[in-house]
Parts: structure tokens; C-alpha cells; sequence
């Protein structure tokens, strides 16, 4: 059964108010100054986290090899677009949840805004600067998997729209675009193991978002690529160890992710017989108690916040693994209930009262509200 502590936190779901999600903490009334941000839609809160952090500079944790003493700079010198949000890939989606909300709620109440921030990052001396950072020595590597897919994400929203200025943005994306897709062509026949963690370096989750991108962009040979090597290393995959997870720094699945991975790649008669040999058990009964969401009990830690991470992801996974299915399958129900109460513990989460988890869980939640991983070109064939 669900713990109490959740089932406490689950009270604020939809609202996003602060520390919402968190056993230890009581969401208090929203006062007069805070009115104008609780009056927003949820889509336009998620925005408004992204917008107060995609041009703040710190605190800034960069992944930065330093060659010499001229590498000892300033991140908005090293990555003048991205910059903010305290890293570089989540600067990187917080653009893209700005470019996501721009698609999906073109009436967006702070759509002006976000155009203002998209087009102050997207210039082309900055592009450039971005460019150069990431062709700069020792660095094919950079960012790789997580924040490179979450780039080539980005590219796959622009390229979709049909909006003039965002068009004009996805142009000015493309010379690093090419240089981290020729850069993962070059690394992927290299890879001779999958990454099974449960945070950046995981291999499954990237390939989704690259496998998408690619199939988008209509790059066949990416996703031939990409597919290949999936089937290489997971097709033979057995009893994923669900019940280990999540460890204490998750936010991203190691089994549910590699699941909706495959269900991208196999038709549906043989993903359903592919997942009852990976996650064998999954109830048929419509049951959402099989899988129980995480717990944070400090929002303030950095790591610790990443539990809240791994219910959206956990949240937008299941319903992925539920679409892969043939409509008749028994397990969609139970697969969609716990998807549901994952998305209520995960949502409720999102809030602005520390930096730690407020300078990217509203990517992560923006991805499972708009339903991006199914209304990409995620399915095979």
C-alpha cells in the first residue's frame, strides 16, 4: 500500500504551491504577493519557473574540462545561450519547455515573454559561442547523453512548428545540431554496454529522445543507429529488477525507461510479448499499488529533489509502455493507474521555493503534461 507520507503529499496535486509534495513540510495559504503567479494556468507556472531561470547565471554547476588558465571563465563566456538554470542541460530544456508552451498553448499569457527570452538566447553570435564551446578540444563528449538529447529535442520542437520565428530559431540551432548528431554517430558503434543508471548518464532515456529527434528530422540513419544498438542491448533484457528502484538520487527509471524505449522500436504483438519477459508480474487487474512514486524528505538537496524528478518521468514511462501495448492488453489499466498517481506526487512537487528542483522539474512535468513522448514520432513504422 501507498506510504502515508504520499498520500499526504498527493492533497496539493495540480495546485503547485511550495513544498506541496513534501511529507515533512505544510503548504501554506498563497498570499497577496504571490496572487499574480497562482492566478497563471498550470502550463503558464511551469513557463514562469523557466522563464526566472533560463538568463540566471548562478549558482551554476559546470561539467567543464579546463585545458589551460584561458578555460578559467565565466559560464555565460563558455555557453552564452545556456548558461542558466545552474547546468547546461537544464538550461537546455528549460528553453525547450519555453519552445513547448509556445506549440501547445500559443495563448499563453506570458507568450510575449517567452518570445523576448527564446530570442535573447537564440541570437547567432551566442549560437556560435555554442559552437565553438563544443568543438573546443576534449570536448565530443560534452553533455553526452543527457544534455545532447535534450538538444536535439529542442531542434525536434522547432522543427515541427510551422511559426516563422521559430523557424527561423530552429536554423540557427542546426551547426551545433550537426556537430552533436555526427559526434553520436561516431560514439554509438563504440558504446559496447548500455549506461543502466538512474540519472544523467543513462543511456535508455536518451535514446528515446534522440530516436524521436531523428525520426522528426527524418535523419534514417541516426535512427537506424539507434535502433540497432537498442536491440543489440535490450531485446534479450529479462526480469528488470523493478522492485530496487528507486535508488536515492533516481530520476529517471532504469526498467521503465529502457521499456519505453522499446516500445518505440517494436511493433505491438512483440513489445507486449518483449515486456512480459522484462517486467513479468504487472497486474492485470487494473491495480495501482504495484509501483509506489518516491519520497523526498529534503527538497533543499540537490540530490535528494531528484525523487520528485523520478515520478514525472516514472508518470509520462508508463503511459508510454501502456500506448506500445495492443488496446486489449489487461495490463494498460494498472500500467495508466499508476502513471496517474505518479503524475499527482510528481506535480504537486513543482514549485518555485528552492532552486534545487525549481530550476528543472517543470521541464520534466511540461514533457508529461503536453504528453510529448506520444505525440512525437515515437511509434515504430
Amino acid at each position: 500500500m501507498l506510504k502515508t507520507q504520499f498520500l499526504a503529499a498527493c492533497v496539493a496535486v495540480f495546485c503547485v504551491l511550495p513544498a506541496s509534495a513534501h511529507a515533512e513540510q505544510q503548504a501554506e495559504p498563497v498570499s497577496e504577493t504571490d496572487a499574480p503567479t497562482a492566478a497563471l494556468s498550470l502550463t503558464d507556472r511551469f513557463a514562469r519557473l523557466a522563464l526566472d531561470c533560463v538568463h540566471r547565471e548562478y549558482p551554476n554547476k559546470i561539467s567543464h574540462v579546463l585545458q589551460s588558465d584561458e578555460d578559467a571563465r565565466t559560464p555565460r563566456e563558455l555557453t552564452p545561450a545556456f548558461y542558466g538554470c545552474f547546468d547546461w542541460h537544464s538550461s537546455v530544456h528549460g528553453h525547450w519547455l519555453l519552445t513547448r508552451i509556445l506549440t501547445t498553448a500559443p495563448d499563453s499569457t506570458l507568450r510575449d515573454e517567452i518570445r523576448a527570452a527564446l530570442a535573447q538566447s537564440f541570437t547567432e553570435e551566442n549560437l556560435a559561442g555554442e559552437l565553438a564551446y563544443y568543438q573546443g578540444e576534449d570536448r565530443a563528449a560534452f553533455e553526452r547523453p543527457y544534455g545532447i538529447a535534450w538538444y536535439l529535442q529542442l531542434v525536434a520542437e522547432l522543427e515541427e512548428s510551422d511559426d516563422a520565428q521559430l523557424s527561423a530559431w530552429r536554423e540557427s540551432l542546426r551547426p551545433l545540431e550537426d556537430e552533436i548528431v555526427s559526434n553520436t554517430m561516431d560514439w554509438l558503434p563504440r558504446l559496447s554496454y548500455p549506461i543502466r543508471l538512474g540519472t544523467h548518464n543513462q543511456s535508455a532515456f536518451a535514446f528515446g529522445l534522440m530516436l524521436d529527434y531523428a525520426r522528426t528530422v527524418g535523419n534514417t540513419d541516426l535512427e537506424a543507429a539507434l535502433t540497432e544498438k537498442s536491440l543489440a542491448f535490450h531485446l534479450e533484457d529479462t526480469n528488470c529488477p523493478i522492485g530496487y528502484e528507486p535508488s536515492g538520487e533516481d530520476f529517471l527509471s532504469p526498467c521503465l525507461m529502457e521499456a519505453d524505449l522499446m516500445r518505440r522500436i517494436l511493433e505491438p504483438d512483440a513489445f507486449s510479448v518483449w515486456l512480459s519477459a522484462f517486467l513479468p508480474g504487472l497486474p492485470e487487474d487494473g491495480s495501482a499499488d504495484w509501483l509506489a512514486p518516491g519520497i523526498v524528505l529534503d527538497a533543499r538537496d540537490g540530490k535528494l529533489v531528484h525523487l520528485d524528478g523520478v515520478n514525472l518521468s516514472r508518470a509520462w514511462a508508463l503511459e508510454g509502455i501502456a500506448a506500445g501495448l495492443p488496446v486489449d492488453d489487461p495490463r494498460r489499466a494498472g500500467l495508466l493507474a499508476a502513471a496517474e498517481i505518479h503524475r499527482e506526487a510528481g506535480i504537486a512537487a513543482v514549485s518555485d521555493e528552492h532552486y534545487s528542483g525549481s530550476h528543472w522539474l517543470a521541464s520534466f512535468a511540461t514533457y508529461l503534461q503536453t504528453r510529448r513522448g506520444l505525440t512525437g514520432a515515437g511509434q515504430p513504422g
